[in-house]
């Protein structure tokens, strides 16, 4: 255990949120058995982890990539212009390339998968705490070798909000275009993605994180 801590002599203090109750719990019992870390409060959705992290203004934040409502990235984001002085890590059973980038443009300092062991998980706490950065060489060797997402913004937009099979019309609507705009961004991410449609590219873009 480090005798390390905050510069005022008191523990870091650190924010959980993970929609799955047994993972949290396990992450809350492991930082607990820390001396120079207190987990002062747990989330289980990303509205619950603005609100709590409002409260008690924590030191770093621990967030799961997935949960309902607001994903960690979009929580990441927020408690980046809101509480600047809150290092925010993301802990995720999801690394994707995309995902690496995007943490790292809404100032994440830290990205690690779930299988990290309790030493290095309270490691990279003090170290993000300190102003410094860590993410999982396995998940930055991916994303170099994975490049840059093809797809503009518009594309990843469009193909979001199409990738639960809905009619183009209904996904016009979403996005406010017109059909025929649609099916041109539509077919443009599939062509770059190298997708026969649109399905394919939606689970192209998943899978490397780029929407």
């Amino acid at each position: 255990m480090s005798p390390a801590g905050r510069s005022d002599g008191g523990p870091i203090r650190v924010l959980l949120a993970d929609d799955e109750n047994l993972i949290r719990g396990a992450l809350a019992q492991m930082l607990d058995l820390e001396d120079d870390l207190a987990v002062v409060a747990e989330a289980a959705t990303g509205d619950q982890a603005v609100a709590a992290a409002r409260v008690h203004r924590p030191d770093v934040a621990v967030l799961d990539l997935q949960m309902p409502g607001r994903d960690g990235l979009e929580v990441a984001e927020l408690l980046h212009r809101e509480l600047p002085g809150c290092a925010v890590m993301i802990v995720t059973s999801h690394g994707r390339p995309g995902h690496l980038k995007r943490a790292l443009a809404v100032g994440v300092r830290g990205f690690l998968p779930k299988t990290t062991s309790a030493h290095t998980l309270a490691s990279v706490v003090r170290t993000v705490h300190a102003g410094g950065r860590h993410v999982d060489p396995e998940l930055a060797a991916e994303a170099i070798a994975a490049g840059d997402s093809p797809l503009t913004p518009r594309e990843a937009d469009v193909l979001e909000a199409a990738s639960d099979g809905a009619p183009v019309e209904s996904v016009a609507s979403r996005v406010h275009l017109s059909p025929g705009t649609v099916r041109n961004y539509l077919s443009s991410a599939a062509s770059k993605l190298g997708a026969a449609n649109r399905h394919e590219a939606v689970a192209t873009a998943r899978r490397m994180g780029w929407i």
